[in-house]
């Protein structure tokens, strides 16, 4: 049986030691419920997020209806900072949340500019590198490719071979640019090729790393 486990957030995604102490302070806790909307795609990008349960998704849906979606965040990664002043995605919970909210500007003078600049840089250069690897992921990998590189990214997210998904199967397809249909065609190669093992839909295990990662180079 696959063991759950929280998810840890990789040092990279960490606040800054100060500012982190004012988000904790500071910050209002709320619940969101699943597929619940946290913020909305275009809304003011005046608020600060930090997940510390369950898992949320970022999205934005296109003229004719598609929909894009940006990136996932786990218990202790920051989301909602932007360059410009409005969201370009919307945010929604993947499952029931719990999220941290404080103001930009409050966590600014409370945590001090230094400390407040370097969170943001931080945060900025990893969203930076998370979609280079994105754009690299669904401009260049075949399907295959793509899928195991998301199963092994989690995996390393998570910090461990055996992962709960937080995320259904059209949401991966959406964040892969892929059809439902091929992502689950993929999955089912992968068990059938003794790289991952599935417990249900939503838990897996990484069987043979060396071979899961050849696939996603």
């Amino acid at each position: 049986m696959i063991q759950s486990q929280a998810f840890a957030a990789p040092a990279h995604l960490a606040l800054d030691a100060g500012a982190d102490d004012v988000m904790a302070r500071m910050g209002l806790r709320m619940t969101f419920a699943k597929d619940e909307e946290i913020y909305g795609q275009d809304e003011d990008a005046d608020l600060i997020y930090r997940v510390v349960s369950g898992a949320v998704r970022t999205s934005r849906l296109m003229s004719d209806g598609r929909r894009q979606i940006g990136d996932f965040y786990y218990p202790g990664e920051m989301f909602g900072l932007e360059a410009v002043k409005q969201h370009r995605f919307s945010a929604e919970a993947l499952c029931d949340c719990v999220i941290l909210v404080l103001k930009a500007s409050a966590l600014r003078v409370a945590a001090g500019e230094t400390a407040y600049d370097r969170m943001v840089q931080v945060a900025t250069n990893s969203e930076l590198d998370r979609t280079q690897d994105h754009l690299l992921l669904l401009g260049r990998k075949s399907a295959s490719e793509r899928v195991a590189s998301f199963l092994i990214g989690l995996a390393d997210r998570r910090r461990s071979d055996a992962v709960t998904l937080p995320m259904g199967r059209q949401d991966m397809a959406d964040y892969l640019g892929l059809t439902i249909e091929t992502v689950s065609r993929m999955l089912t190669q992968l068990q059938a090729a003794l790289v991952v093992e599935f417990a249900g839909a939503r838990q897996f295990r990484i069987a043979n790393r060396a071979a899961l990662a050849r696939m996603a180079d």
